[in-house]
């Protein structure tokens, strides 16, 4: 995986240099996430690595419906194809989107939870992180069964841990100390 991270790293920038330099974020961030899902996916990946595939039927693939072939974004996917990086094509896409929420003062923070949380208490949760980051919280939700109580939550970097499973662990660590 990392591997794949430090492939996909230049071809990130590159596209986000060339979607800012074209005040086009929003546009490249859809097609690149619209690109990135289809690379990713088995199927579409096996017919991107045909070799009797052309490259021009490879970018094809990979644009969205409606999407004009000429461009920056439809060259941006034949230089990949070119240099044989389509099948990186969905970590280019989240190394393109973590540059773009950082360039809009944005973090994407997961809450992991024992049980659902209710609107009032994922509004309190952000609020904590957006003064906790100074930044605004793009906030996802999920219902974690492994754990036995309270809630994980990983913001970029940083993992907090107010689980049950996680207060055990560090008590029993104090104790033994």
């Amino acid at each position: 995986m990392s591997s794949e991270a430090t492939l996909a790293r230049p071809y990130a920038r590159a596209a986000f240099e060339l979607a800012q330099a074209g005040n086009a974020l929003p546009q490249w961030s859809q097609q690149i996430e619209v690109a990135g899902a289809l690379a990713g996916d088995n199927r579409i990946a096996a017919l991107l690595m045909d070799p009797r595939r052309t490259e021009r039927e490879a970018v094809d693939l990979l644009l969205p419906p409606a999407s004009n072939a000429d461009g920056t974004f439809p060259d941006f996917l034949r230089e990949l194809a070119r240099n044989q990086r389509l099948p990186v094509l969905p970590e280019i896409a989240r190394q393109f989107e973590a540059l773009k929420r950082e360039a809009e003062g944005t973090l994407r923070a997961t809450v992991r939870s024992a049980v659902a949380l209710d609107e009032s208490q994922i509004a309190a949760l952000k609020a904590a992180l957006t003064r906790r980051f100074s930044r605004q919280v793009e906030l996802d939700t999920a219902i974690d069964p492994d754990l036995i109580g309270g809630a994980v939550i990983e913001a970029g970097e940083t993992v907090i841990d107010g689980s049950v499973r996680g207060r055990l662990t560090r008590l029993a660590q104090e104790l033994a100390h």
